[in-house]
């Protein structure tokens, strides 16, 4: 695949507003100790066209595309502000050295006036602590030595007092914007006397220390207190609050690294403090801010027009695709076919990154889509034509029944309950000639579930233990930490399971299905069970079980909110479009044959896309040396 297919274009207008990440004047160019921000700009298209799908679990929802390349470019930003690498400097401006004595002369002063207790002296930062050289009027210092640092707590929950006053009570997870005002608690005057809290003062600088928000920061808009997952930060008038914000928020991976390896990851105030950091001038560090912010402003644009581009594309596959579904006829889906086909490149393949502008993983999730519409032109008995000299479905049926009453005779089924006959009401679409609507009910020996309850676990069992997780496209996934059971227990259990048996999951993920081949098994109660009359096709009966129909009657029939259940007599229940056998047999190897296509292409587009993420990855090492 060619690298324009890989990569879509950005609009001209982004690539002029863009020009200044790289400060392209030549003064710019010139003041620069290394690095090339040249390559930004120059390969703006790679930026916005590095996407991948994120994954979902469950059947039925949609993958989102996640707009990578202008992540990392957001991130590359910030990189290059607090290396010095973003903005000129300026040979007028007073040196960060200076700040630095200005800040040890503001300290004393408040520890003279008792303001501030006099803090022990951080150690010298050792050259290890430097990972790359700095522009001339910058210098090395401890994050501790520019700015007031202290954490929160938690008042005693029991003690009514000291919550519900006027004093906003910020907890970790609310560090979400750049400036945050209110909070989901408060605290009273009385809590902030007795208690070790710290009120902190509009324009603050507030840093997440706890789990899975390490890193977040804000700045207070009002006077405001934290608990102990927050650390806040007053700096000294020679430090800008706004470039402090930009650096911590640059420092974010950093800092994520420093709490790894616990059980609950956390950094603390004291690794906060001993942080060292690259200073900049006062004056530089107010230009670095504005560029930041206009270049974010900028992101943001990128990021509307390509998140506009992949709803267009989406809507474009969606309706194209629906139209080979409601085609009323076979002429009427060739025509279809035909106007979908025009546009294939631009829907399905890796063309599409420089027509529309969804990168490959819109790519993906149009296949996917092509896929699930495969199946259900398939299940509509549109994927195929018939053949007049099939036996018709309804004549085996009728050997279905024979067979089964035969085997009710001979003791070796139960006698089904009968159900309701199937109304014209409940056809939900229209069947070829030959085919039959039945509920699945008449076309097994047997449906069920496995143990309601937890059995008695051994790893020394010989059979392995399994629910609806267990079940994946075609197969009994045995992994690593299913459980087993002895073959006592299995004993007590055992379902009469062979090799016409499809197991389907019925419980939370709703649809994946599998067969039965011997494996040493012991069901559990997600994972549904039938055994299926011969001569029937239980691969035809897996790709119906995967097409949309089947999830869309799954999800109507199902119950609970949270975790969603499909009960036995819904499966029992579900309406089989049944085509004769020689058809089921010829649309399960023309799906095969159409899937095999799908995964070619997504392969495609999937090593495109690595391309993709790679090639921003040598980006972003090119621009920071």
């Amino acid at each position: 695949m060619s690298n324009k297919h890989a990569v879509k274009e950005a609009p001209a207008s982004y690539q002029r507003k863009l020009g200044p990440l790289g400060s392209l004047d030549a003064q710019s160019r010139h003041s620069r100790e290394g690095g090339n921000p040249l390559a930004i700009t120059e390969n703006l298209n790679l930026w916005i066209s590095a996407t991948k799908a994120k994954s979902t679990s469950g059947r039925g929802s949609n993958k989102k595309i996640e707009l990578v390349g202008i992540k990392k470019l957001r991130e590359l930003i910030l990189e290059l502000a607090v290396r010095g690498k973003l903005v000129p400097q300026n040979p007028e401006d007073e040196p960060a050295s200076e700040l630095l004595k200005k800040i040890d002369a503001e300290k004393a002063k408040l520890i003279a006036e008792g303001k501030i207790k006099k803090q022990k002296k951080l150690p010298e930062i050792s050259e290890d602590e430097k990972p790359f050289k700095l522009p001339s009027k910058w210098t090395w210092v401890r994050l501790g030595n520019i700015g007031i640092w202290g954490a929160g707590t938690t008042p005693a929950r029991g003690n009514s007092s000291y919550y519900g006053g006027n004093i906003p009570w910020f907890k970790s997870g609310e560090l979400s914007d750049d400036f945050i005002s209110s909070s989901e608690e408060t605290v009273t005057d009385l809590a902030l006397s007795e208690c070790s809290l710290r009120l902190n003062n509009i324009g603050d600088v507030l840093i997440a220390m706890y789990g899975a928000t390490i890193g977040k920061t804000s700045i207070l808009k009002v006077r405001g207190t934290t608990n102990q997952a927050v650390c806040a930060c007053t700096p000294y008038s020679s430090v800008s609050n706004l470039y402090l914000l930009t650096l911590l928020k640059a420092s974010k991976r950093r800092f994520v690294g420093m709490g790894a390896g616990g059980a609950q990851p956390n950094i603390s105030r004291e690794k906060i403090i001993a942080t060292s950091i690259a200073l900049p001038p006062l004056a530089e560090q107010h230009r670095i801010v504005a560029k930041v912010d206009e270049l974010m402003a900028l992101c943001d644009q990128l990021e509307q027009h390509s998140e506009h581009q992949l709803d267009a594309h989406k809507q474009l596959v969606e309706t194209l695709l629906a139209t080979l579904v409601e085609s009323e006829n076979a002429d009427e889906l060739a025509t279809n076919w035909e106007r979908l086909a025009q546009h294939f490149d631009t829907l399905f393949s890796g063309a599409l990154t420089s027509t529309t502008g969804t990168g490959n993983g819109g790519g993906e999730w149009a296949i996917d889509r092509l896929k699930d519409t495969i199946l259900q032109l398939a299940v509509m008995g549109k994927l195929v034509p018939q053949n007049p000299d099939d036996e018709p479905a309804s004549e085996l049926l009728k050997k279905i029944e024979t067979e089964k009453a035969k085997l009710v005779k001979e003791g070796k089924i139960k006698k089904q309950k009968p159900l309701p006959e199937i109304t014209d009401e409940e056809k939900p679409f229209e069947l070829p000639d030959g085919w039959e609507w039945v509920k699945l009910q008449k076309l097994v020996t047997i449906l069920g579930d496995g143990l309601h309850g937890t059995p008695t676990y051994d790893t020394r069992g010989e059979y392995f233990f399994v629910n609806g997780n267990n079940i994946s496209d075609g197969k009994i996934d045995i992994k690593p930490e299913t459980k087993r059971v002895l073959k006592s227990e299995y004993i007590k259990h055992k379902k009469p399971l062979n090799s016409q048996t499809v197991l389907v999951s019925i419980n939370g993920t709703l649809g994946n299905v599998g067969f039965f081949n011997d494996e040493p098994v012991m069901l559990g109660k997600s994972a549904c069970f039938f055994n299926l009359c011969e001569p029937l096709s239980k691969l035809f009966i897996k790709r119906l079980i995967e097409s949309p129909y089947f999830n869309e009657y799954a999800v109507t029939c199902s119950s609970g909110t949270t975790i969603k259940n499909l009960g036995l007599k819904a499966m029992n229940e579900l309406l089989i479009p049944l085509p004769p056998l020689a058809e089921q047999h010829r649309i399960v190897a023309k799906v095969d044959e159409l899937f095999t296509l799908c995964d070619q292409l997504k392969a495609l587009l999937q090593a495109a896309s690595e391309t993709q993420l790679t090639l921003t990855e040598a980006l972003v090492e090119q621009a920071l040396r």
